[in-house]
């Protein structure tokens, strides 16, 4: 038998269509054996199109490929999470993993250049893939962009208690607030450095309230926004000063929700 363990890439999902009669008892082993072997098949036609006539040429068809195999390969495992394939947990470590992947192949300045952006790069290739190029735009799997519903929300009695896990998770999102807020205070204004931050108080907060809170909504705005910026581009000075007003008010918002 085969043993669990989270693969280094997540395969592309394509070729696996589950048996209705087996749905309640699926082998995740199974899917994930199936989805590698098409991830690699991915890589073998894309890599064929193009014969590197160097080192440099073959690295950068071979990171071209790659982006291509997580598009793919995210694109499924939206539907596969639409048609409750996946677990919530297992949909949100996948999801994060290649939209890391993602980041990180487009680092490379030479990757990206010859990459331009997501919509030439589909047009080039002949992708559609709409499910991975709307979770792409945002930047966040939907099990963060919007709150979970995978476990209750603690009671207030739990969240009032100092010590325990739900004053643990409190105590963490409202640190990451403050961390948010600090940073621009200390101008810390460009992509690179808020993106993470600002993933982190998202998260954080799920893990305290399933609900909606007033202008949690904001705090999904501008992760959005963020995304679609360049990674070293700065928020203007105006942008920065409605980014902290926006999520002060979220501050208050979460706050109100534990009273």
């Amino acid at each position: 038998m085969y043993s669990q363990r989270p693969l280094s890439y997540a395969p592309t999902p394509y070729s696996y269509t589950p048996n209705p009669a087996r749905s309640a008892s699926i082998n995740l082993d199974e899917v994930w054996i199936r989805l590698r072997i098409d991830r690699q098949i991915d890589l073998q036609l894309f890599q064929e199109v193009k014969l590197a006539s160097s080192s440099v040429e073959r690295d950068l068809y071979e990171s071209l490929a790659e982006i291509y195999s997580i598009i793919v390969t995210l694109d499924g495992l939206e539907k596969a999470y639409i048609k409750d394939v996946v677990t919530e947990a297992e949909y949100t470590e996948t999801c994060t993993r290649l939209l890391k992947q993602y980041k990180s192949s487009l680092g490379d300045e030479t990757v990206s250049r010859e990459f331009v952006d997501l919509e030439t790069f589909k047009r080039t290739w002949g992708l559609e893939c709409p499910r991975a190029t709307e979770r792409l735009r945002i930047g966040l799997p939907a099990t963060v962009e919007q709150a979970s519903h995978g476990a209750p929300a603690p009671s207030m009695a739990a969240a009032a208690g100092p010590a325990g896990a739900s004053g643990s998770l409190i105590l963490a999102a409202t640190e990451n607030f403050i961390t948010f807020l600090d940073a621009l205070k200390l101008n810390m204004v460009s992509k690179d450095a808020l993106h993470p931050l600002l993933s982190e108080v998202i998260q954080s907060v799920n893990k305290v309230t399933d609900g909606d809170f007033e202008d949690r909504g904001k705090i999904i705005q501008w992760l959005i926004a963020l995304n679609q910026m360049r990674a070293t581009e700065e928020l203007s000075e105006d942008q920065a000063r409605e980014l902290a007003f926006d999520i002060e008010q979220a501050y208050q918002g979460f706050k109100a929700t534990l009273n």
